[in-house]
């Protein structure tokens, strides 16, 4: 599978490029600075903008798209914007599958309460989580995605780099939580979730999650 994954230079977009290379995939890595991306067999590096119009002519060609765009501290609102733009360009490079790296604060932790609305969200991880929060309810309910094979992946309460174990529970609108009632995955685990999703599509046109 020839994949591009945007945003391939940050925590997550980097393990997800380790992982779509392990088993075999080709990766077209952008970043807008690509000399933070590996040099390995597999994987060929591209300086691009989810905001360049010359987007498209990267994807076509491909067989999949992985956004794991994330925007800085203070322009968290630009990620619905950004994300529009690069959902235009993956249909125009006649490309259908799309995975979007998400956010936990939309999932809920108790009957109609989600993360972002349960008081329990530190304020400085709010901004981003009201964002993605709007961001999914666009995907679900408007034509942001029509005729795209989308799925929107969201983490536990907490991800950060770690282990890979290959071993982890799936939800689809539900945060994931362990026996002592900790939401955690690693940056490592996340990617395999992610891939396997890509290989052997289970959440089309959806979100779901994944946790200890």
């Amino acid at each position: 599978m020839n994949v591009v994954v945007i945003g391939a230079s940050g925590m997550i977009g980097t393990r997800v490029v380790k992982e779509l290379v392990s088993r075999g995939h080709k990766v077209t890595a952008v970043a807008r600075d690509p000399s933070r991306i590996p040099a390995e067999p597999g994987v060929t590096a591209m300086k691009a903008d989810v905001n360049n119009d010359d987007l498209a002519a990267v994807i076509r060609g491909n067989d999949a798209v992985v956004s794991a765009y994330g925007p800085g501290p203070g322009n968290e609102q630009l990620v619905i914007p950004a994300t529009q733009a690069l959902l235009t360009a993956v249909k125009q490079a006649g490309v259908r599958r799309v995975i979007i790296v998400g956010d936990a604060a939309s999932l809920f932790v108790a009957p109609g309460i989600t993360l972002l609305n349960s008081g329990h969200l530190p304020e400085q991880w709010q901004a981003i989580a009201k964002a993605h929060s709007d961001l999914l309810e666009l995907l679900r309910t408007t034509n942001l995605a029509a005729g795209l094979d989308w799925t929107y992946l969201s983490p536990a309460g907490f991800i950060q780099p770690g282990e890979r174990t290959g071993k982890f529970r799936i939800a689809k609108d539900d945060l994931v939580v362990d026996e002592k009632g900790e939401s955690r995955i690693s940056a490592e685990d996340y990617a395999v979730a992610l891939v396997e999703e890509l290989a052997r599509p289970q959440h089309v046109r959806e979100r779901f999650t994944v946790g200890y």
